[in-house]
């Protein structure tokens, strides 16, 4: 029966630690993203990290990528930056695998 028990606990851990991985991935992604969007608004140094920090929270409010677009395309559409939806989304894709990148080279 150990044996059963050896691999859930491998099973359980290796869990336990892809969603780690993926959660630090979304959190730099979610900066990476912060600070591209305070270009594009034009922020200082100081307000694009200010800005980054409020997108990493933005991504709190319900599961998945909506709450981040939805922050970006509203700062975006009141700042008139014009930008399309594709756009948006094109570049949190490729930011995500910038972070992930970045996670494993990390590590």
């Amino acid at each position: 029966m150990s044996s059963i028990d050896d691999r859930g606990d491998v099973f359980e851990n290796k869990f336990a630690h892809d969603a780690e991985l993926k959660f630090k991935a979304e959190a730099r992604r979610n900066k990476l993203l912060g600070l591209w969007a305070a270009e594009k608004l034009g922020k200082s140094a100081d307000e694009a990290d200010e800005y980054a920090k409020e997108v990493i929270r933005s991504d709190f409010e319900e599961p998945g990528d909506e709450d981040v677009f939805r922050k970006i395309r509203g700062d975006f559409d009141a700042g008139n930056v014009d930008q399309s939806d594709h756009q948006i989304r094109r570049t949190m894709s490729e930011l995500m695998d910038e972070a992930v990148k970045q996670i494993q080279s990390d590590s």
